[in-house]
């Protein structure tokens, strides 16, 4: 199963040029057996960028969410910090084999649905 994921470009872009390895998320898929993301660059891009495989998908406390996966966040810390503020707990989606699209896809040969808040099940 697949869910399509609404993240901002410049996260999107890390995903795929290898340098942001991990995918944060305040909130998680209930649905088990989700084995790909689907990427949706929100504003300015508004296209279906690509696609990876999960590896695994971590949730603690943030700041051992940061110990475990901030050499390969993508982010700084302080943007991890800011983004799980008032959080009790976060989760770390591993990104493996991924796939940029090229051209990119416009969500509307996706799917009839709206780009996503956060995410939407495929």
């Amino acid at each position: 199963m697949k869910v399509l994921l609404s993240i901002k470009p410049e996260f999107a872009l890390k995903i795929f040029d290898g340098s942001k390895r991990y995918e944060y998320r305040r909130s998680i898929f209930k649905r088990h057996g989700i084995k790909t993301v689907v990427v949706y660059a929100s504003d300015p891009i508004k296209k279906v960028i690509g696609e990876f495989e999960i590896g695994e998908i971590l949730c603690e406390e943030p700041q051992a969410l940061w110990l475990k996966t901030g050499d390969e966040a993508g982010i700084t810390r302080e943007r991890f910090l800011d983004y799980f503020e008032n959080s009790q707990k976060g989760y770390a989606i591993k990104v493996e084999e991924g796939k940029m699209y090229d051209p990119p896809i416009p969500l509307s040969e996706l799917t009839a649905l709206s780009p996503p808040q956060s995410f939407t099940y495929l």
